[in-house]
């Protein structure tokens, strides 16, 4: 696996979908979580009118996820769409714990200035909450990559904000 990486997806990269837009080679391996982060959405993104996902650290949270194995040669490809070169993800290393008790070492991205303060996603104000579009993704992904009923159930108490608008995101994730 010397010409590959291992990436954990939360967002809306846990849509297949979504992730071959721009990196063609992902393949799914396997799912997992990772301890001591909580899911959050804190910086509003262009693209999808919305906030858009982020990790940030909490003792006795876990977030859960898809391990994607890419190809090398999709790593600026990750890079670009994550927005590390504008500074608004930064990438680094976590250990993902599979269901089946597998430790997996995998990039994942972080937004850059994460919040302090936890709100319960349930009463975030309406300029923290991510667009229909944007978590439509992040559910579609969860339900395709049959990640836990009760996490799915979790990304379902997050509100959106209500955007009806168009999307500068290209391609057919409009369409279901």
């Amino acid at each position: 696996m010397s010409n590959a990486f291992l990436y954990f997806a939360y967002g809306s990269n846990l849509f297949s979908k979504r992730i071959w837009l721009k990196n063609p080679t992902a393949i799914m391996r396997d799912i997992g979580y990772i301890k001591n982060f909580r899911l959050d959405f804190n910086r509003y993104s262009k693209r999808w009118c919305g906030t858009s996902a982020t990790i940030v650290e909490s003792e006795d949270s876990i977030v859960w996820g898809v391990v994607w194995e890419l190809d090398n040669s999709n790593l600026a490809t990750l890079d670009n769409q994550e927005g590390v070169q504008d500074n608004l993800y930064h990438a680094m290393s976590v250990n993902v714990e599979t269901p089946t008790g597998k430790t997996l070492k995998c990039r994942v991205y972080q937004q850059c200035n994460n919040p302090k303060e936890y709100i319960k996603p349930e009463d975030y104000p309406v300029d923290k909450r991510p667009s229909p579009l944007y978590l439509s993704m992040i559910l579609k992904g969860a339900e395709e990559n049959n990640l836990p009923t009760e996490y799915i159930k979790f990304l379902k108490t997050i509100p959106h904000n209500g955007y009806e608008g168009e999307y500068d995101i290209g391609l057919s994730l409009i369409e279901n």
